[in-house]
């Protein structure tokens, strides 16, 4: 089974940033194909924010485009997710989720915590 441990988070006023990391340990899963970055605000369903390719191909949630960059490295099967210039909008719990054999993960992670302060 794959565990997703996520990690960076934080309290940051608007304007700031944060780099987000996101472990996926398996031992038996050496690649994953898409990995993704998903948000969860107050009282709203979860969701995507930015999800990437075994190719390095992106896709972003319109509200983070030109501010957040989504990055993995492969060998260590770990995606990234550095945000800049946060807005107050963008508090809540972050979590990632991995694609393996064309499925993705039907479970999540603990998440972290982005708070973002006026």
């Amino acid at each position: 089974q794959v565990q997703l441990v996520e990690s960076g988070g934080g309290l940051v006023q608007a304007g700031g940033s944060l780099r987000l990391s996101c472990a996926a340990a398996s031992g038996r899963i050496f690649s994953f194909n898409e990995m993704g970055w998903y948000r969860q605000a107050p009282g709203k369903q979860r969701e995507v924010v930015a999800v990437m390719s075994s190719g390095g191909s992106t896709n972003y949630a319109d509200s983070v485009k030109g501010r957040f960059t989504i990055s993995r490295d492969n060998a260590k099967k770990t995606v990234y997710l550095q945000m800049f210039n946060l807005k107050p909008e963008g508090t809540g719990v972050y979590y990632c989720n991995v694609q393996s054999g064309g499925s993705w993960l039907p479970y999540w992670g603990q998440g972290t915590q982005v708070t973002v302060s006026s």
